[in-house]
């Protein structure tokens, strides 16, 4: 039965797991009343196992540059080396960032290191790449969690943010999954997540009626980014209830934020294709990374250096970072 780590492999590194969280958990509270402490280790980390993608995506970097240099994988080489550094105090690892990991190769190896290890493993994917042999491999593997991006029912819905995507080839995606978890008896949730869009807010209701039946487990609606939202944009939902924005009395938008600090810099990072330790997701430039990954590096003295203690608080007493200019957290 994969999907799940066995008892032994659980118990692994409980006690450091346990303790690394209840710290980064009691880390976070302090920052909230000025006491800055980062002595903990992340919780979580995404790792991106492929820095290019196939689809033109309108507000994605990745997708509308096509940088040939961009066009790199993860070494799995690495990606052990990674593995052995984080494994003892991680909970959860995903395999994404802005490429799209199934052109990654090593990706099954990946996750399967990792289940090994006992980490929650998570894919998000445009499941373009995601052929029945594919879909097989990341079941068996004992991936945990996928993400499946599908914005809109039909070709014309969905190829309006898409771009370059081809609307059958993810519902012929979540079969293949589907078929794969019955076949292997796993225990993966195959998550349909859609973004509330525009171009697909009359599909909403038909969404919900047909998850089930198109092979997911769960739905998912994700409000969109968009990078020049100032003035607008023609994908943004028509209530503002469904977007991170708010129209303001000049008629320009400003952003619906949360008033908390940043939690996710005391619990979490990313690893770039290229090895480079990011604060968050929201760093697509990659302007803040606090060291670079290699197999002499450590990841614990990245993690704790200057520079890295140097960003977060930089994000906690400044809103005007450029990383957070599109977050709600």
């Amino acid at each position: 039965m994969k999907g799940v780590a066995t008892k032994d492999v659980l118990t692994k590194y409980l006690w450091h797991r346990a303790s690394n969280l209840l710290r980064a958990e009691w880390h976070y509270l302090l920052a909230g009343i000025g006491i800055e402490r980062f002595t903990h280790l992340p919780v979580f980390v995404s790792v991106e196992p492929a820095g290019f993608c196939q689809l033109s995506c309108k507000e994605c970097p990745v997708g509308q540059s096509h940088n040939v240099q961009s066009r790199m994988t993860l070494p799995i080489s690495l990606f052990r080396h990674i593995l052995s550094e984080l494994s003892s105090y991680v909970y959860t690892m995903q395999f994404y960032f802005q490429g799209e990991p199934l052109l990654c190769r090593d990706l099954p190896e990946m996750i399967r290191l990792a289940h090994d290890e006992g980490l929650y493993t998570i894919v998000s994917t445009n499941a373009q790449a995601l052929t029945e042999e594919r879909a097989n491999a990341l079941v068996q593997a004992g991936l945990s969690r996928i993400i499946v991006s599908m914005d809109g029912l039909t070709q014309a819905s969905y190829g309006a943010y898409r771009q370059g995507g081809d609307v059958k080839k993810v519902i012929d995606a979540l079969r293949f999954l589907r078929e794969a978890k019955t076949e292997h008896n796993s225990h993966i949730t195959i998550e349909l997540q859609c973004l509330l869009l525009r171009s697909n807010e009359n599909e909403w209701s038909d969404f919900k009626r047909l998850y089930r039946s198109l092979g997911a487990d769960t739905l998912t609606f994700k409000t969109a980014q968009f990078y020049n939202f100032e003035n607008g944009n023609d994908l943004m939902p028509t209530s503002e209830r469904y977007s991170r924005y708010k129209k303001q009395k000049d008629g320009t938008y400003r952003l619906k934020r949360s008033k908390r600090i940043c939690h996710r810099i005391f619990t979490g990072c990313v690893i770039s294709a290229d090895g480079k330790v990011l604060p968050c997701c929201f760093d697509k430039e990659k302007r803040y990374e606090f060291g670079q990954m290699t197999l002499d590096s450590s990841f614990s003295t990245i993690w704790h250096s200057e520079r890295a203690n140097l960003i977060r608080r930089q994000v906690l007493h400044s809103k005007s970072l450029p990383i957070c200019a599109n977050c709600t957290g």
